[in-house]
């Protein structure tokens, strides 16, 4: 009867369209059907339920650093992390205080000659009064210039006067000006400070598809865990950043 039915109404009509066959015929009746070599065609969600199904994923990460280590050094890939991060909180202390101090330039880095000083190794500094500092290079005038370089570059806002082996740095006073630069300089050492977590995360990426001897699953997995930890080491930066920007503008 099934066979009967199938043969006069039902394969004329698949015959000229595409739908999907059921499995639930006997042997007789899947060879009517495979003798036309009948095509099965694949029901799709549609949008509506496509966005059921994708509702609910792409949650929080679950970290697992022994899952991790199976492929790339944990413990290395958090201290550089954390490292990045204690680089741009130190850079916060020294360069952006809104008392600018003879403290923030006594320790100012200066690269000379392929080695690393600081300013206070090189000159002698003296405030010379409330207004000014005075930073004598009698003993070592031919660093001037990359100490010049270097004080441009550290966000402290001074603009320095040369008198022969003597700079005169006039300190600012704290103006809306003053504190609008600081907390751009702020942003600047954050997106530095941002942009080595994210090499960092890279790098160690790219250790993982290096290697051939473990399941894809796996590399899938553990960046994922990379990205994630990753992140954390980013809003954790950025949550310091928020604190020194509101600091420095005062609001």
């Amino acid at each position: 009867m099934v066979s009967r039915f199938v043969g006069r109404f039902l394969l004329p009509s698949l015959l000229n369209s595409k739908y999907v066959i059921p499995n639930l015929l006997s042997d007789s009746e899947r060879f009517i059907f495979n003798k036309y070599n009948l095509t099965t065609v694949r029901n799709y969600a549609k949008s509506k339920d496509k966005g059921k199904d994708k509702k609910g994923k792409g949650g929080k990460v679950e970290i697992n650093p022994l899952m991790i280590s199976e492929l790339v050094p944990v413990n290395k890939l958090k201290e550089r992390c954390q490292s990045s991060i204690e680089k741009m909180k130190e850079d916060f202390t020294k360069n952006l205080s809104l008392r600018s101090t003879t403290g923030a330039i006594d320790t100012l880095p200066i690269k000379y000659d392929g080695k690393e000083y600081e300013l206070q190794e090189l000159a002698q500094i003296v405030r010379k009064n409330p207004k000014t500092l005075v930073i004598n290079f009698a003993s070592f005038p031919q660093v001037i210039p990359d100490v010049l370089k270097a004080i441009q570059n550290s966000g402290l806002n001074l603009n320095p006067q040369q008198d022969g082996t003597t700079l005169y740095v006039p300190v600012p006073k704290v103006t809306k000006e003053h504190r609008e630069a600081l907390a751009r300089n702020a942003k600047i050492l954050f997106i530095k400070c941002r942009d080595s977590i994210k090499d960092i995360q890279n790098e160690y990426i790219k250790k993982t598809k290096k290697q051939t001897d473990v399941s894809e699953d796996l590399v899938f997995s553990v960046n994922k865990q990379i990205s994630a930890l990753c992140d954390g080491y980013i809003v954790e930066a950025k949550t310091l950043y928020d604190h020194k920007h509101k600091e420095l503008v005062g609001n």
